[in-house]
């Protein structure tokens, strides 16, 4: 892409009547580190692709009793606390503000939700995910700290891949997979790597149905957002046309493809 490469090479399929691409985030084999992951570069290559909804999973620790290692977890609100990561696709030669005041698109968080109802999987409607920058896991004042303002789980990888998702006019959704209480919770061990892969494995075949199952009752032709994720650029872009940077712009040209009455990698 103009941003680099993906993380992976995009896999194609197609379950029930739905095309369907998948992309590993972190790499096959688990390469990429959350900040060294070209988030960029993984959006643009999804949009090219004719992307129109991104279902996201991610493996996240809890900051409430009732949200248990194991649970599913469909948010819809983010806390952003990244640092050193490219969250824009728009900058200097090119500026543009869209909404993030609702991140996730309400019918795709629906359609998650119903999903794992017929597959009789457990999974809490709503909730905030603080992303952090990682790789460390989080202090133990830090922990209290999200807790106390309201946070239900914390990861490291939604953001600024939601961000960009939206940039981008794309459908947006997170299905946090809870791993383990964070380090507030005094009855429970700190979090450490084996025991959120001991969780990830034993859950993976969990995430797969609803997956499957989400995929297999997706509508054939993409839903118009409420929120207008799929429209987000209308009246967000505030540089002059006679000012825009050329070189920025042959860069943006999937993801303004819509603007520019073109469809994405053509």
């Amino acid at each position: 892409t103009p941003w680099g490469a993906p993380s992976d090479a995009l896999r194609f399929g197609t379950i029930g009547e739905t095309r369907v691409v998948f992309l590993a985030r972190h790499g096959r084999g688990h390469w990429f580190s959350p900040s060294g992951i070209n988030y960029r570069a993984n959006v643009d290559a999804l949009k090219r692709a004719g992307v129109t909804d991104i279902v996201s999973v991610s493996a996240c620790g809890s900051f409430k009793s009732e949200l248990y290692p194991g649970l599913f977890v469909a948010v819809d609100q983010f806390v952003d606390r990244t640092f050193s990561r490219d969250s824009s696709f728009f900058g200097n030669g090119c500026v543009a503000h869209v909404s993030m005041a609702h991140p996730v698109a309400p019918k795709l968080s629906e359609r998650i939700l119903a999903a794992a109802r017929a597959e009789q999987i457990a999974c809490a409607p709503g909730g905030t995910y603080v992303c952090i920058e990682g790789p460390q896991f989080s202090s133990y004042a830090e922990s209290l700290t999200y807790k106390a303002a309201g946070c239900d789980v914390i990861g490291m990888t939604a953001l600024p891949e939601a961000k960009l998702a939206r940039e981008a006019e794309i459908s947006y959704a997170t299905i946090a997979m809870v791993t383990d209480f964070d380090c507030w919770h005094p009855e429970h061990d700190d979090v450490d790597v084996a025991a959120v892969i001991e969780v990830v494995r034993a859950n993976a075949q969990a995430a797969s149905r609803l997956l499957a199952r989400l995929l297999r009752d997706f509508p054939a032709e993409h839903e118009a957002c409420p929120n207008g994720s799929d429209r987000a650029l209308d009246n967000a872009i505030l540089t002059a046309p006679e000012a825009r940077d050329p070189a920025l712009l042959r860069k943006l040209d999937a993801v303004m493809a819509r603007l520019n009455g073109k469809q994405a990698g053509t």
